[in-house]
């Protein structure tokens, strides 16, 4: 005797297992959360795979993500635990680096350079500078790169991010670390 779910659903053709885009986020922060509901809502992808190592928080935001698929019409919504970089992701896929994107050190340098600006009291679209590494604590600001509409600030004072800069810039990458956190 058939189950009532085979009685009502009748396959014409063979389900298609396989995605044809998937997009996997590392990391369910406000970040990583905000990526995911952006790009459901613009049907970027036919499956959508979290990755963090938070179980509860993992389960806890797939399932909503689950829950609300009626919204919109990504047909699978997976999770799974992995504490890895960006760059790990890349070199374990094979895919091409433009495939694999991380928003942490982006986000990171755009703090940096909002920052920098209100030190500055310029507009941070003036200002340029990147952090790299891991999104957080061990994150590193490249000071020899930081200008400011071409000029660079280590030319003005080739002490700028050190213990002994007088301005103590390098308070400026505690900012972008401790909002990281807020997150």
């Amino acid at each position: 005797m058939s189950t009532v779910k085979e009685q009502l659903i009748e396959n014409l053709t063979a389900e298609d297992k396989t995605s044809q885009c998937k997009i996997t986020i590392v990391g369910t922060g406000a970040v990583g959360m905000a990526c995911a509901i952006c790009i459901l809502l613009k049907d970027l992808a036919d499956e959508l795979a979290l990755v963090d190592v938070a179980e509860d928080k993992l389960k806890g935001e797939m399932m909503d993500l689950q829950h609300g698929s009626l919204f919109f019409s990504t047909s699978k919504i997976t999770s799974g635990k992995v504490d890895i970089l960006t760059y790990v992701v890349w070199k374990l896929s094979g895919l091409p680096a433009t495939r694999v994107i991380g928003s942490g050190c982006n986000l990171d340098s755009a703090r940096f350079r909002y920052l920098i600006g209100e030190k500055l009291g310029v507009h941070p679209t003036s200002c340029h500078g990147w952090i790299i590494g891991e999104h957080g604590d061990s994150s590193v600001p490249l000071w020899s790169g930081v200008n400011v509409a071409g000029v660079a600030l280590k030319s003005l004072d080739p002490k700028l991010g050190t213990d002994s800069d007088k301005e103590q810039w390098k308070t400026i990458h505690k900012q972008v670390v401790e909002r990281a956190y807020m997150e």
